[in-house]
């Protein structure tokens, strides 16, 4: 659903429930409020002026709070907050006790007969409660823009996503071997319009496709991909005629920018965003981007325990029928590493830990992965001899410290020198 449909429902029920519930009340129940007219027209406007400016006052108050860690941070977490449900249903919540708390007023001593509505003037009160504890969720919901909150939620989006994506997907992951096979049809399907990301892709029914067709869907673009004018989105061969376009490109989600759905690179760019940006010069915080890797690296531990490799979805008969892109370990450790490396190879607190985190990496997964992150802590050290640090520095650079700073390992070092054969040198603490 929309995100602007929520406040307006809340807008529209609150209406509908101001022109009927007095109405209904009046006919059927004919019980007033022992309370005096100006009394109650006193409470309810105090209720409605109120509403509407403790609404101005608290988006405010978001907004600007949102758009400064959006700032320090990533300009692709604005989004993410922005997207934030409860924001929208505590607009529509004050917005709805504003609406109704005038349509009340308008019943208080009507046509000159002294009463104030008992119902009405109860859901008002009701609605008020409701509006205060969403602003308590709303400032609480706000106390999470904190650094260390920002991160922890990614990586917990980040791991559900690898869960779903990759420990329960909704299609079967294996079957009989593929094998090249000639198909007497196929159709080619192309992007038209103006770029756009694709956020998610309906594989399971791919598959059913691909089983109609009896043939095999190959996909050309990934979760994350930008689609432009005529780009070829999947090729879908079989040996009966071809399925109408509309119908596969319907199995292809589109947005203008990429989601987390089925994409745990996304989460990895917006920690490996936060790290970088916390080591730029205007912000030089390298202990903000010690706490991403921290993220970062268990991602990656959950990701060295999965299966990369199967790209391949079948159907319930074991015969494969939709060839989809996914990203390599090697992609996954560049996309985690090569940015924080490159940008922090002035800091001895982000060297320490990414190579803390590459030794434990190294023994997580099976022996071509950790052959990578050997490769990878080779090309590391090699940066370290390079760079402009004096040579106490470089030797201060080469100890494994989970906490960049603070707790350095001496047995880390000969754990690194026997998992990096590209290792050069090691420092003694």
């Amino acid at each position: 659903m929309q995100l602007w449909l929520i406040p307006t429902l809340y807008a529209i029920a609150s209406v509908a429930a101001g022109f009927l519930v007095p109405r209904l009340e009046s006919t059927f129940l004919g019980v007033s409020l022992n309370l005096s007219t100006s009394s109650a027209q006193a409470y309810l406007s105090a209720v409605a002026s109120g509403m509407m400016a403790l609404t101005g006052i608290v988006f405010s108050i978001a907004f600007v709070l949102v758009q400064f860690n959006a700032v320090v941070y990533s300009p692709r977490l604005v989004v993410w907050f922005a997207r934030d449900r409860l924001l929208f249903h505590s607009l529509g919540m004050f917005v709805a006790t504003f609406m109704y708390s005038l349509a009340t007023l308008a019943w208080v001593d009507r046509q000159g007969t002294e009463g104030v509505p008992l119902l009405s003037a109860a859901i008002v009160a009701a609605m008020l409660v409701a509006s205060v504890l969403m602003l308590a969720q709303l400032v609480q919901r706000l106390n999470n823009l904190q650094i260390i909150r920002v991160l922890q939620a990614l990586g917990d989006t980040g791991r559900q996503v690898i869960a779903s994506t990759y420990q329960s997907p909704p299609w079967p992951t294996s079957g009989k071997a593929a094998r090249q096979q000639a198909y007497p049809a196929e159709v080619s399907v192309r992007h038209l319009g103006t770029p756009q990301s694709v956020t998610s892709i309906d594989i399971a029914r791919l598959v059913d496709h691909a089983r109609r067709l009896d043939g095999l869907i190959m996909m050309e673009c990934g979760v994350g991909d930008t689609l432009l004018e005529d780009s070829v989105v999947l090729r879908a061969r079989g040996r009966t005629n071809p399925l109408p376009e509309k119908e596969l490109t319907a199995c292809v989600h589109l947005d203008e920018q990429r989601t987390f759905e089925q994409d745990p690179k996304y989460a990895l760019r917006l920690l490996v965003d936060v790290a970088i940006k916390a080591l730029s010069p205007a912000i030089n915080d390298p202990t903000t981007a010690v706490q991403a890797i921290d993220q970062i690296e268990d991602l990656l531990r959950r990701l060295a325990k999965c299966d990369l490799e199967a790209c391949w979805a079948f159907d319930e008969d074991g015969v494969p029928r939709v060839l989809y892109r996914m990203p390599t370990w090697e992609d996954y450790l560049a996309l985690a590493f090569d940015e924080i490396r490159q940008f922090g190879s002035t800091s001895i607190q982000v060297m320490r830990r990414m190579r803390a985190a590459l030794v434990e990496l190294a023994g997580c997964g099976e022996e071509k992965r950790a052959k990578c992150v050997r490769d990878y802590l080779g090309h590391l050290d090699a940066g370290i001899d390079r760079s402009t640090f004096d040579p106490q520095d470089r030797a201060a650079a080469r100890i494994e410290d989970w906490q960049g700073l603070g707790l350095s390992h001496p047995h880390g070092v000969e754990t690194a020198s026997s998992v990096g054969s590209g290792a050069k040198g090691r420092a003694v603490s």
